[in-house]
């Protein structure tokens, strides 16, 4: 890829991701139409219309850049990644809530840079919000019309508020919990998961299920550009370009109540 400023990028990726937002919400008003791909997952035409819109603008954008993309890849195109540098696209994550019409989809775009997500830009057609982070400023949210704003990561109070996964919280993740001290656990869908933590609305979510890495990139680029982090459950650092993009189960967390309490000095 041509060298080019990463808050040009990142730019340019919002765009794309909100373009193909657009397209999923004239979708979203009509008849959904829904089938079966081959691991039994639902798609639709607004999975494939939006991976279409993506593909082509990253085309132009960066032409030199593996995509690695969840419908490519179902159709059995996988690029090499082997250089170490791709884009990794989940044109509609939370395919389940699109066809509930929750709103709680995402539209996933994430620069990978030797083994990690350095750029990511999470779009929510339905709710109207779009979070970013060029990998060097910090993460960003913008609601609606409004400005930019700065996220961060907040440090837990007495007890954890934890994010869940709406479609797929299972007997596992309830075991893993009884560990902590859960002052509140609520239910989301997607890879918003994920920003609610970046953004200071949670402070854990963990996922002891299934996941691809096109699935978790751009929410994990945020997230760390928020202070927090995204690791396996035995605290090793995750990684993309893996064979067959399977993640391992992981747990994304906030800022440490301890770290939190240094860094704000004595009381």
């Amino acid at each position: 890829m041509k060298t080019i400023d990463p808050a040009a990028l990142v730019g340019a990726l919002t765009e794309l991701a909100e373009r193909a937002g657009r397209e999923i919400l004239a979708i979203y008003s009509r008849d959904i139409e829904v089938r079966d791909k081959a691991d039994h997952s639902p798609v639709t035409d607004a999975d494939e219309r939006a991976e279409r819109i993506i593909l082509q603008g990253l085309a132009a954008l960066a032409p030199d850049v593996p995509v690695v993309a969840e419908e490519a890849v179902a159709a059995g195109v996988v690029p090499d990644v082997s250089g170490g540098r791709f884009f990794l696209v989940d044109p509609l994550d939370g395919t389940r809530e699109f066809i509930s019409r929750n709103g709680e989809f995402t539209v996933n775009i994430a620069l990978v840079e030797n083994g990690r997500p350095s750029i990511g830009v999470v779009h929510l057609p339905a709710l109207d919000a779009t979070y970013w982070t060029d990998g060097r400023d910090g993460a960003w949210r913008r609601l609606g019309p409004e400005p930019g704003k700065r996220i961060a990561c907040r440090a837990p109070g007495d007890g954890l508020v934890v994010v869940a996964s709406r479609s797929h919280r299972d007997a596992q993740t309830d075991a893993y919990l009884a560990d902590f001290e859960v002052a509140e656990l609520i239910s989301a869908g997607s890879s918003l998961k994920l920003c609610r933590v970046a953004e200071g609305s949670a402070d854990m979510y963990p996922r002891l299920g299934r996941t691809m890495e096109w699935d978790i990139a751009a929410g994990q680029a945020v997230l760390q550009a928020a202070g927090g982090s995204v690791t396996t459950l035995a605290g090793e650092p995750l990684t993309y370009g893996k064979p067959g993009f399977d993640n391992p189960h992981f747990v994304a967390r906030g800022l440490p109540r301890a770290t939190a309490r240094a860094e704000a000095g004595p009381r």
